[in-house]
Parts: structure tokens; C-alpha cells; sequence
């Protein structure tokens, strides 16, 4: 290798380097943007010029070009010409301290309407027939609600219920009223406590046709069986909330092992 070759790759090299750090600079800008945009914090709708974002940032214009880009991508702002970068979506906030329903969660941001897309009595599998702790065979109820918020699809929830408390449910209404209330009203007692599991997957076909996202949107599942205050399992839900629409959050408070 002659020493110009040397010379020649070490260049490629520290401009693969640049190229990189830039992308990971975008990508802290991006991050930081992104809340922003989703939680409405650009009041205006607008963005701040791409001037203020550079010394904000202490960064390049190239590298809140790129971070800029990135959003775009998502679906959270449009770039347009003349007048600056716009947001054009927004987040709702979803709480993991309190066991709340949708509509009580999201009361502050709009209405929450319930679609009823399927009811009744099923043979489970064995898998929910434990996790309700039902003897093997015993029907449950099963109820599917597509959920949207001022109009806007939102999640599909997929519920099984222990028979004896879903049956009267059946007979309330289901399109207007949470499904935490009215167990609690038919139980007799408060709700206690969830087991939650959250994950992201792809939407299938029939998900997203249903919440009309992309094929292949990424979706938050969440998986929550609910107990009575008195520590029996009543409900079973699989919930698909669209990604884009809703943001999980909590409070983690750190203890000793």
C-alpha cells in the first residue's frame, strides 16, 4: 500500500466518523424535538427556525436538517417551503400508576367512544381459563371494542371475563360507560390491582384496517389482568393502541434490592 493509498483511507475513514457522530448528534436533537412536538409544546404549531434550533443545540444546520428529517419520517412534522417546519401530531398521554378505564384516563383530552364489534359467551383457552383462574371448559365472556378519541381510532380491545360478572355486563352500556365502572358496580367492591405488560409489535392486517394505521404500524399491546380488591382475577384484556396516537407513562421510584 503506498502512502498515498494511506492517506486516501484514513480520509474515508474520518469522514465516515463525521458522518456518524453528525447522525448521532441528529438523533439527541431528534429526541429531543420529539416530546416537544407530541405533547404540544410548539403552541404555534410551528417549529422554531432552523437558526434558533442551531444555537440551541450547539450544533450544526446540517445536523437539525438531519434531525428535522427524521421527524418528518415519523409523521410528525411537515417541512414547507416558505413558511418552516410544522407539527402535525400529537400524543395523549397514558398514566401506568393508576387503574384507571380509557375514558377516565383521557378525560381531559376529548371523548372516548366505544364501538362494540363482538359479544358473548366463549369456551377459552386453557392459557386465559388459568390466568381467570376458571376451571378448564367454563365459558367466559368475551367482548371486542374498537376505542376512539374525538373520532380519531385509537385502540382495539380485545376482553374476556369471568362468566359470572361478565353476563350482567352485557346488559349495560357498553358503548358509552368504561368497563372498570360497571364491574365495580356489579361486583359490589372497588377494583384492586393489574398486572400490565407492555410491548411493541406490528400491526396485522386486520389490526390495522380496523384502527386504519399503515400495514406494519408499529402498535403498543398491552396485556393487563385486573383483580378485585379482593385479589380475584375478573379481567383479561389484550389492548392495541395505536403508537402514534398514545404515549405510556409513569413514576419509577428507585429501592434496594
Amino acid at each position: 500500500m503506498t502512502r498515498n493509498d494511506i492517506t486516501a483511507e484514513a480520509l474515508t475513514l474520518t469522514l465516515a466518523d463525521a458522518r456518524r457522530l453528525r447522525a448521532d448528534r441528529a438523533r439527541q436533537v431528534a429526541d429531543v424535538l420529539r416530546r416537544q412536538v407530541l405533547y404540544g409544546e410548539f403552541r404555534s404549531g410551528a417549529l422554531p427556525a432552523e437558526a434558533e434550533l442551531v444555537r440551541e443545540f450547539g450544533t450544526s444546520r446540517n445536523t437539525v436538517r438531519e434531525a428535522l428529517d427524521l421527524l418528518r419520517a415519523e409523521g410528525l412534522v411537515e417541512r414547507c417551503p416558505g413558511v418552516g417546519t410544522l407539527a402535525v401530531a400529537e400524543k395523549y398521554p397514558h398514566g401506568l400508576e393508576r387503574l384507571l378505564g380509557l375514558a377516565e384516563t383521557l378525560r381531559e383530552h376529548g371523548e372516548v367512544a366505544n364501538e362494540v364489534r363482538t359479544t358473548g359467551l366463549i369456551t377459552p383457552s386453557r392459557e386465559i381459563s388459568a390466568r381467570l383462574r376458571r376451571p378448564p371448559g367454563e365459558p367466559v365472556v368475551y367482548i371486542e371494542r374498537l376505542r376512539r378519541l374525538n373520532g380519531l381510532p385509537l385502540s382495539l380491545d380485545l376482553t374476556y371475563i369471568a362468566r359470572d360478572l361478565g353476563e350482567p355486563l352485557l346488559a349495560e352500556d357498553l358503548a358509552r360507560t368504561d368497563i372498570f365502572v360497571l364491574l365495580e358496580r356489579i361486583a359490589g367492591q372497588p377494583l384492586g390491582l393489574a398486572e400490565v405488560t407492555l410491548e411493541a409489535v406490528n400491526a396485522d392486517p386486520h389490526s390495522a384496517a380496523t384502527l386504519d394505521a399503515p400495514r406494519d404500524a408499529a402498535l403498543l399491546v398491552l396485556e393487563r389482568l385486573t383483580h378485585l380488591a379482593d385479589g380475584r382475577p375478573v379481567d383479561l384484556e389484550f389492548i392495541r393502541f395505536r403508537g402514534d396516537r398514545i404515549a405510556m407513562s409513569g413514576t419509577l421510584r428507585r429501592t434496594r434490592p
